[in-house]
């Protein structure tokens, strides 16, 4: 009985739901605690629960599940936890903009009506990623799903900041931060992206207090001048240095401020006087806590001018510059102005431009926490893939400044500090206060701001497993094995995980980093190498990629793309009709075309296998004819090639070598080459050449699996298996390399066969024969092995080459042909067949015009070469190849003649 046969094409849409459907009620993505069993560790990046697929999103999860799949057949306990980051800025923004569409504010509902809208609003949208992730076949441990606002992470993050707090690692301080006047809240040096744009550099004087003149200084913010509280200059620039100690008036606001020398001063920028603004400026800053300077504060919170800007008060930033360079042009003291690019700070989450402002906030004191991970890095304890982000890593921790957790939204981790209204003690709890531990007053006040989003993050491959409990999934799956991220946050996440874990978690080190290597994949850009977005017109949709070529092709093609280099450019078919704006639906991208036509011809391939296997087949080849024992060998091959790669996470190569094996070989040259054995009478022989076949088959798409999962499902559950068999690809053993499958012999048999069969492709194309004619081979050689092997494998060659016969002898050939070597043996091939006179004067027709041409060609080519200019002058790679492709002219030349006398 053969083997129910597949549907003459292939159609993702009607296997994709229902395999990823019956994998999760199955619950092969599970993992369970099983002390002494070997296992495998991920935890996901947790996107933005605001968050949709985009295609950073998609390369990261190719590669995630990929690398669990492979894992999970490996035999491994195999656990990759999902879930979703609270976001803070991010999701309070959107609840916001609903609320300002219904005419409120947050204000107006109060902190805890606006939680309840946040969460939900959270409830009702929020998720979306993951939803579209099980769409995408990731088979992570869907019930081990985690939030960062759940409540047992609630406790881990609380837990985590009263260890730091009560360490004195996280203190309260006035210091310039990066204020977001847009979002309305503080946030980290990392979530600052800075830009190279086009300004203006303003001159202008400061008058001296007492005397005639005054000292010109050189700035990008003038509005900020109203804040100055010192002019400083290079203690060593002979140019101001009898000037240190005087004193200048503040322009508009008529106050005396010092001249003050400090060797922070660049004397090459501008005219080597700078104004000092505290209150405005970090390096500013440094300088006023050295000279003891005041900081009044003149941008306010809100972007515009404090009180304490005077007349200017009440104005947005950018109109009391106006105002500022106005009035200071009224007064003739604004001196010069310049073009001048320079870098603006602007928010990561809103693109507004920061605002450097002192203020009151919770920072974290990272240089001890920063040892942490330089240990851990320089003692090679964690693996950085690609190397070089190490000594990135190493670099950035080394100048670490202390970081900015608060932040003033109401979205996130409250920070658990309590004041005592009664006796004003403050103190950190995990647990909410019902009264002061030390005078017992009632309710105190907690802080009302919240904790940065990346601090509950950097927590994550621990709480995500149930610290700060002594949990068996902690002990058993921690440290993970793997993190797998872009480079954007390699700071923000990576560094900080890594110290998260060593200063939480007790033990050796070996189980207090959070994971043992960190990958770190490409950034896809679009065609133009510009980032991906969707604002920008430069996004492309995963989701419409998906529809269009099938989730497994998009699959294949970004893990082709996750290259050892960190940007990939997704290459684009310009077609007449291109438009970038077009969805991705109505455009063609060539990774994603060759995935969808691997798919089609993994799908036809099985086809014709099912359709030549039957029920009774065993997957236990004998390896009895040379094509049998040749695929056998270069299965092997692959099997070595692809586990190779992906124990190096080069899934790039891993997807290559798939590719190469199966269209090529298995494809290609296996497939018909068994195609005489299966249609001969020897049934035998011909049940061994399906024991071969099915065994190949199945174990390919074992290897295809992790890559392209839906695809090599549905074919999988159509072949015959033992009866021992799993009941799914999914959790199928991965093929081992087996020793004893290697056959040098059959490769180096092979390789004959296949430089004839080639060199009769060519020679049938070279001279025009129509695909359906037959045609006469001869072969020459004086080697008996040359000639035993092609007489023995004659149904092979004329089933590949539409042959005839196939003569071999040792006498040269008289006609004209193609010449190979086989194990410095020379072979001699050439074809023949029978034409009626009408075809002989039709190709002899050809073959003069032919021979015409090529003579014009030769003559120019000779003429090039005589002329003595060319010769003295060009490059002799470039006259090197004119005379190589002369010398290939007259040998198309002398081929050609040989062939007109034939037919003459």
């Amino acid at each position: 009985m053969t083997q129910r046969i597949l549907p003459t094409t292939y159609d993702p849409a009607a296997v994709e739901e229902k395999w990823m459907a019956h994998w999760q009620a199955r619950g092969y993505d599970h993992a369970e605690v099983r002390p002494g069993a070997p296992r495998f560790c991920i935890t996901i990046p947790p996107p933005n629960v605001t968050g949709e697929l985009h295609m950073g999103h998609a390369l990261q999860h190719a590669i995630h599940d990929a690398v669990i799949r492979w894992q999970r057949m490996l035999g491994h306990e195999t656990l990759c936890v999902p879930g979703t980051d609270h976001a803070g800025i991010a999701t309070q923004m959107k609840v916001e903009r609903q609320l300002a569409a219904e005419g409120l504010t947050k204000y107006a509902l109060g902190r805890e009506a606006f939680l309840e809208r946040m969460w939900q609003w959270k409830e009702h949208y929020g998720g979306a990623i993951l939803r579209q992730l099980k769409r995408f076949g990731a088979s992570y441990d869907w019930r081990r799903e985690r939030f960062t606002l759940d409540p047992g992470y609630t406790k881990a993050v609380r837990t985590a900041f009263v260890h730091l707090y009560e360490k004195g690692l996280i203190y309260r301080g006035v210091r310039i931060i990066n204020w977001c006047p847009s979002c309305e809240t503080a946030i980290s040096d990392l979530e600052v992206e800075h830009e190279e744009r086009q300004g203006k550099l303003w001159h202008f004087t400061y008058p001296f207090a007492d005397e005639d003149g005054g000292v010109i200084v050189a700035t990008t913010r003038p509005e900020t001048m109203l804040g100055d509280t010192a002019v400083a200059v290079n203690p060593e620039d002979p140019r101001y240095s009898h000037l240190v100690g005087k004193t200048v008036v503040l322009p508009l606001m008529n106050r005396p401020i010092p001249i003050i020398a400090d060797t922070y001063v660049d004397p090459a920028f501008g005219t080597g006087a700078v104004k000092v603004t505290p209150a405005h400026d970090p390096n500013d800053a440094e300088m006023g806590r050295r000279h003891d300077l005041p900081a009044p504060i003149v941008i306010g919170k809100d972007g515009r001018m404090t009180a304490e800007a005077g007349p200017y008060a009440g104005l947005d930033r950018y109109e009391a510059r106006a105002a500022v360079l106005a009035d200071l042009e009224k007064l003739g003291l604004l001196v010069a102005t310049q073009e001048h690019t320079h870098a603006v700070g602007a928010c990561a989450r809103c693109a507004a431009t920061i605002e450097p402002l002192l203020s009151e906030q919770w920072f974290v004191a990272m240089q001890p926490l920063a040892e942490h991970v330089l240990d851990a890095i320089r003692e090679d304890r964690i693996a950085y893939q690609p190397e070089r982000f190490a000594q990135y890593s190493i670099e950035w921790l080394e100048n670490v400044r202390d970081w900015c957790i608060s932040r003033q939204l109401w979205w996130g981790h409250r920070i658990p500090v309590y004041t005592c209204g009664a006796c004003g003690r403050e103190f950190a709890a995990i647990e909410t206060p019902e009264r002061c531990p030390t005078c017992g007053d009632a309710a105190p006040e907690q802080d009302p701001d919240v904790l940065d989003t990346w601090f509950s993050s950097a927590l994550w491959p621990f709480a995500v497993l149930g610290w700060p409990e002594r949990t068996p999934e902690l002990a058993y799956f921690y440290p993970t094995d793997l993190m797998i991220t872009g480079r954007d946050i390699l700071y923000l996440w990576i560094a900080r995980m890594i110290y998260s874990g060593m200063e939480y978690l007790d033990g050796p080190i070996e189980r207090r980093i959070p994971y043992y290597r960190v990958l770190i994949h490409p950034t896809v850009q679009n065609f133009e190498g510009k980032r991906m977005s969707k604002s920008l017109g430069t996004g492309v949709d995963p989701l419409e990629l998906m529809e269009k070529y099938g989730t497994d092709a998009t699959r294949f093609g970004l893990c082709g793309m996750a290259t050892a280099t960190q940007d990939v450019r997704l290459q684009e078919a310009r077609e007449p009709d291109w438009d970038p704006a077009k969805p991705a639906e109505k455009r063609s991208f060539p990774f994603f075309v060759q995935g969808r036509n691997f798919a089609t011809k993994i799908w036809n391939a099985s086809r014709f296998a099912l359709m030549n296997l039957e029920a009774e087949t065993r997957a236990t080849p004998a390896g009895r004819t040379l094509a049998d024992r040749w695929i056998l060998a270069r299965f092997n091959a692959a099997v070595a090639s692809v586990t190779t790669a992906l124990e190096q996470y080069r899934l790039d190569q891993a997807t290559q070598a798939l590719y190469d094996f199966f269209w090529s070989e298995f494809c290609d040259w296996y497939l018909e080459m068994i195609k005489p054995t299966l249609r001969g009478e020897d049934q035998s022989l011909a049940d061994d050449t399906r024991a071969t076949l099915a065994y190949v088959l199945e174990n390919a798409l074992r290897l295809l699996h992790p890559f392209m999962p839906f695809i090599t499902e549905e074919i999988w559950q159509q072949l015959p298996h033992a009866a021992d068999a799993r009941e799914s690809i999914m959790i199928s053993p991965w093929p081992a390399v087996d020793p004893a499958r290697a056959d040098a012999d059959a490769e180096r048999e092979m390789a004959l066969l296949m430089e004839l069969i080639g060199a009769v492709r060519k020679l049938r194309a070279d001279q025009g024969v129509p695909p359906a004619r037959q045609v006469a081979i001869r072969v020459a050689c004086e080697h008996d092995e040359v000639r035993r092997l092609i007489a023995g494998s004659e149904a092979v060659v004329l089933a590949l080459t539409r042959g005839e016969a196939v003569a071999v002898g040792a006498a040269p050939l008289e006609e004209a042909g193609e010449q190979f070597f086989w194990q410095e043996q020379p072979i001699a091939v050439s074809i023949s067949r029978e034409m009626s006179a009408d075809e002989r004067r039709k190709e002899t027709e050809k073959l003069r015009r032919e021979r015409e041409k090529l003579r014009a060609d030769i003559e120019k080519m000779e003429a090039r070469l005589a002329n003595p200019q060319f010769a003295e002058r060009a490059p002799d790679a470039v006259v090197a190849k004119a005379r190589a492709d002369l010398a290939e002219l007259r040998h198309r030349q002398t081929a050609l003649e040989e062939r007109l006398r034939a037919l003459e």
